[in-house]
């Protein structure tokens, strides 16, 4: 699940993450094996008129980012599919068509990028982009990106102003007194108020089944007789859930940085234990500090760089940085180093510089931009789905002294992101609609070997969320990237990784046992 700098609790900007103390899934009842008969129907429904409508293919709007050839359309689906004729909400999708010959084409290739609430529409730029990657894949395949229901163009939902969600500084995510979590409890309170207030009559149905079951619907609409998917992170649950409904509708399935499937980690206990990951992954990335002190001056040891960082978050919470800068705004910041290796070079630099004695460099990249209302909007509309998926896909604890003992606990000894996933989390304890049963993901008759990819030390996704889903789709295989942490890992440059990837989109073929890799190479200053 890529989390990004997002508001928690109406209106702290935080650093978050997806996911926490085990919550006992409810039984199913008869009134939901009803429902879910009239929503199997209500999919086969839609997928038919999808089918004999199709796609109309357009250029995309000027103002989406998306230069031709990449084309746009939308498919109808229902926004309840237990009522499959009722209220029909629009998808936005997106393609670039294949690149080989027509003998070379194998299809569409659906794209998600986690989330929940991540956009999947700039997935065809990887083709107009010539990533190396991806280019034989390419050939076979066009290139499908959407946005999930609740998402940027398909119906977007909204719980706060956006200009609102943004606005910094924020107080510090680490309380220091029953008073600062009072405060918190309420502004979680006033989101959840808010989503309901803006949104109320989307967010029964923004949960991860529909989202797999609009996957179904956009497979009929593009022609396709079986789905080709990658997920990554979010996606990744997206995906084992379409497999476990749908699962003779699969024809290629890539899972990349895996959520934990099983139904108790869903989404409650899943963030307690991100909150572990990130710890761990957080000092990887001191310890690359230190051995690079040459270059960053931050301390030659992680003692010392941790101290630095503490020292940069007493001055933030004292006054904020350039007046903008806070200690949640730089969780927020800070929070890309143990996401990607790829932000461990410039958080350094960053970092480095404002030691130097220059701030405004920090100030640039850790301070909201105020006048970015379109890139405000899809943070704001991106934290609200992922609340409203999360919050609606479980079931949550409503006691705060079960919130309050879990995180406290937690914190001691991982302090870097819990109070602020925490917060981040904590509308779901006042959730204004029903939540359903995690579904029970399993293998299904029909279900072709599915591919799953995963670091040792990914912070978002645990490593365990890999080898449960290995577990529970029979047949599956898993490639370990050993000792590496990077969230996602498809789109890194590992050849032992890249080469099987694409083997299994142009083939089907996987390896006849699991393969550990070795790690991509380590940023270098």
């Amino acid at each position: 699940m890529k989390r990004t700098a997002v508001l928690g609790s109406a209106g702290t900007l935080i650093a978050g993450a997806l996911f926490a103390g085990t919550i006992a899934a409810p039984v199913a009842t008869a009134h939901d094996h009803g429902r879910g008969t009239s929503e199997a129907r209500g999919v086969r429904i839609a997928a038919e008129r999808a089918a004999a409508k199709g796609i109309d293919w357009a250029d995309c709007p000027a103002d989406w980012g998306l230069a031709k050839p990449i084309q746009c359309g939308s498919v109808s689906v229902p926004l309840d599919y237990a009522r499959p004729y009722g209220k029909q909400i629009k998808l936005a999708v997106d393609r670039i068509g294949s690149t080989g010959t027509p003998a070379e084409r194998q299809g569409a290739l659906l794209y998600n990028p986690g989330g929940p609430g991540a956009s999947g529409m700039r997935f065809p730029t990887r083709v107009t982009n010539k990533n190396p990657l991806w280019a034989n894949t390419a050939k076979a395949y066009d290139f499908v990106g959407f946005d999930p229901r609740g998402v940027g163009h398909s119906t977007p939902i909204s719980c706060v102003d956006p200009q609102e969600f943004v606005k910094a500084p924020k107080a510090d995510p680490v309380p220091d007194s029953e008073a600062d979590k009072r405060a918190q409890r309420k502004l979680a309170a006033e989101y959840a108020d808010g989503c309901a207030e803006r949104s109320g009559e989307m967010l029964p149905y923004l949960t991860t089944p529909n989202s797999a079951r609009d996957l179904d619907v956009i497979r009929a609409a593009l022609g396709e007789k079986k789905l080709n998917f990658l997920g990554v992170s979010y996606g990744t649950y997206l995906g084992a859930v379409y497999g476990t409904l749908f699962p003779s509708h699969v024809r290629r399935l890539i899972v990349d940085s895996v959520v934990n499937p099983a139904r108790e980690n869903i989404w409650y206990q899943a963030n307690l234990e991100q909150d572990v990951a990130f710890q761990t992954r957080w000092k990887d990335w001191e310890n690359w500090v230190a051995r690079n002190d040459a270059a960053f001056h931050l301390g030659d040891t992680a003692a010392k760089v941790e101290r630095q960082w503490l020292k940069l978050r007493a001055a933030a919470k004292a006054k904020p940085i350039g007046g903008q800068v806070g200690p949640a705004e730089l969780i927020a910041y800070f929070q890309n180093a143990p996401y990607y290796d790829s932000s461990w070079v410039p958080v350094a630099q960053t970092w480095s510089t404002y030691v130097a004695g220059d701030t405004q460099a920090l100030v640039d990249a850790a301070a909201p931009d105020m006048t970015d209302v379109k890139g405000n909007i899809d943070a704001e509309n991106g934290n609200a789905v992922y609340t409203a998926v999360e919050c609606a896909d479980a079931p949550w604890p409503t006691s705060w002294r079960k919130w309050d003992r879990d995180n406290t606990r937690l914190h001691r000894d991982n302090p870097f992101m819990t109070w602020s996933n925490a917060w981040m989390n904590l509308p779901c304890a006042t959730w204004s609609t029903e939540r359903q049963t995690p579904v029970d993901v399993r293998t299904g008759k029909g279900l072709p070997p599915v591919l799953i990819v995963q670091s040792t030390r990914d912070a978002a996704t645990p490593y365990e969320g890999a080898v449960e889903l290995h577990k529970r789709f029979k047949g599956s295989r898993l490639i370990t990237e050993k000792d590496a942490g990077s969230h996602g890992v498809t789109g890194l440059v590992n050849p032992c990784v890249n080469t099987r990837v694409e083997n299994y989109l142009l083939t089907g073929q996987v390896d006849s046992r699991d393969v550990v890799c070795a790690p991509h190479a380590t940023p270098k200053p």
